[in-house]
């Protein structure tokens, strides 16, 4: 690490304001980002008759733990339980079914031997033994458990993004509040939502609020610094390209970079996803097609006015390739309005993805969206523990990265570290 870069981490070290931003950002997006641990409709670990299973990782079937099912159980259901206690599951079945098969079809029944259609006189007898009523309803057992002991691992929430529960203790799966709410006839209260381990209660759709935010944050924070790294990477091929060769390069590029800037994204996007089935990958490709031209600008300034300078015109005298001079000799001169300008470029993919998934343009239901969640909040005023939390959500992650930008910039600005 070179003395002038020791500087202007120090600098930036000395904003307070911008580096405990970083820290605070950089420690929520740690959180968040291994979400499967933290926010799962599966267990972390069960261990059975000494057996361990790691749900959270490998899919089972209902056969691997004693059931009869070859699916994989739903962890948080009732007959799951029962089969790891060894409590047998019920299916209740007519008695006459069971024992005689009074009525029941074999494929005898279907043997082209005898007649299939036969009727006689002793059909139309009256007896007391013609009809067998079929009214004594018994249980009867799928398969024998013997009790077993276990052992669960949950993750802190017991929910996913996309699970919606069948049931509630409370009695209201749907837009459950994490407080007491009245009941619509007013006579009572609804007890709150963390009865049933939904610490922010659900949306509209009976899915756990909390666990779709931290999915959501997840996704924006990827997303923005995924659209800003490769943003960065073509602006700085495009403008290096323009800002070295200059000439008619260097017109001609500028030409179609004004041409291609006056198209709208949202259009493109409108009519991309009028005949393409949208996407994240393909929300990434459309904005990436206009997010490289703000630091292509500067980098174009910058390679502009460092390649006259007599370093680069030594190497060119010494017969160094161009690819090596711009890679090499200028680019790394040249970074300091690519780190300057990275988080404000992580901002703006943040909120061109929040903004499309408000307006039902982003990823499509029900991967969790941030704007998705606004849209809700906005459609249910009522529902302030949806529109609350997603809003401040968003809010403190923008004012964190304007922080932390604006302390880079003070760090690379010459006055200060010189």
């Amino acid at each position: 690490m070179n003395k002038e870069l020791k500087v202007k981490l120090g600098v930036f070290k000395d904003d307070k304001r911008a580096y405990y931003s970083f820290i605070i950002l950089a420690f929520l997006f740690a959180i968040t980002l291994p979400a499967e641990l933290i926010c799962n409709v599966r267990p972390l670990i069960i261990i059975a008759e000494g057996k361990p299973f790691f749900p959270i990782v490998f899919n089972y079937s209902e056969q691997d733990f004693g059931g009869t099912l070859p699916s994989e159980p739903d962890y948080k259901s009732q007959r799951f339980l029962n089969i790891l206690k060894g409590q047998p599951n019920t299916l209740f079945v007519s008695e006459s079914i069971a024992e005689n098969n009074s009525m029941g079809l074999g494929l005898d029944d279907f043997d082209e031997e005898g007649p299939s259609f036969s009727v006689g006189l002793d059909d139309f007898e009256d007896s007391e033994n013609s009809i067998t009523p079929s009214v004594a309803i018994t249980p009867q057992k799928i398969k024998d458990h013997n009790p077993k002991e276990f052992w669960i691992l949950w993750p802190p929430v017991r929910y996913d993004y996309q699970y919606i529960p069948t049931e509630s203790k409370t009695g209201n799966v749907v837009l459950a509040a994490p407080y007491r709410t009245p009941t619509a006839d007013g006579k009572g209260f609804n007890e709150s939502s963390w009865v049933d381990g939904h610490y922010l209660g659900t949306d509209d759709r009976g899915r756990d609020v909390l666990a779709r935010l931290i999915y959501g944050f997840r996704i924006s924070m990827l997303f923005g610094a995924s659209l800003a790294i490769t943003g960065t990477l073509i602006g700085c091929l495009i403008g290096g390209t323009q800002g070295y060769f200059g000439g008619w390069v260097d017109l001609s590029g500028q030409r179609m970079t004004e041409i291609w800037g006056s198209i709208p994204r949202l259009y493109i996007l409108i009519i991309l996803s009028s005949f393409l089935v949208p996407s994240a990958l393909l929300l990434f490709l459309i904005l990436n097609l206009t997010a490289w031209m703000g630091i292509a600008a500067y980098i174009r300034a910058e390679f502009l006015k460092i390649r006259n300078f007599e370093f680069i015109k030594a190497a060119k005298s010494l017969g160094v390739s161009n690819f090596t001079i711009m890679r090499r000799h200028i680019l790394p001169n040249a970074m300091t309005p690519v780190v300057t300008f990275f988080p404000f470029e992580v901002t703006a993919g943040i909120l061109s993805l929040v903004s499309l998934d408000y307006l039902n343009l982003g990823v499509p239901s029900p991967a969790p969206s941030i704007g998705e969640l606004l849209s809700q909040g906005k459609n249910n005023l009522q529902a302030l523990w949806i529109l609350l939390p997603t809003f401040i959500a968003l809010t403190s992650a923008i004012t964190l990265l304007t922080f932390i930008g604006e302390g880079i910039r003070n760090a690379f600005d010459p006055r200060k570290t010189l």
